[in-house]
């Protein structure tokens, strides 16, 4: 696992759709499953949505909070 992409996942906003603006951390786990089943986006911002979908679906979301005081 990089550190860098989980930083990312607190700091880097969704650039478009129905949660255009917020952090991908804070997306819904709901959002994240319709992705997953329609498939990810191709790109970073795919990817950082796959791993958030990930770390959503195993309740793994509290382990952002450190990373998010910074």
């Amino acid at each position: 696992m990089n550190p860098e992409l989980l930083q990312l996942l607190v700091t880097r906003e969704m650039p478009y759709g129905k949660y255009k603006g917020r952090l991908i951390a804070d997306l819904p786990g709901n959002y994240l499953n319709w992705f997953a089943r329609k498939g990810f986006p191709p790109g970073e911002t795919g990817m950082l949505l796959a791993l958030m979908q990930e770390i959503d679906h195993n309740g793994l979301s509290k382990l952002l909070d450190p990373l998010r005081k910074r």
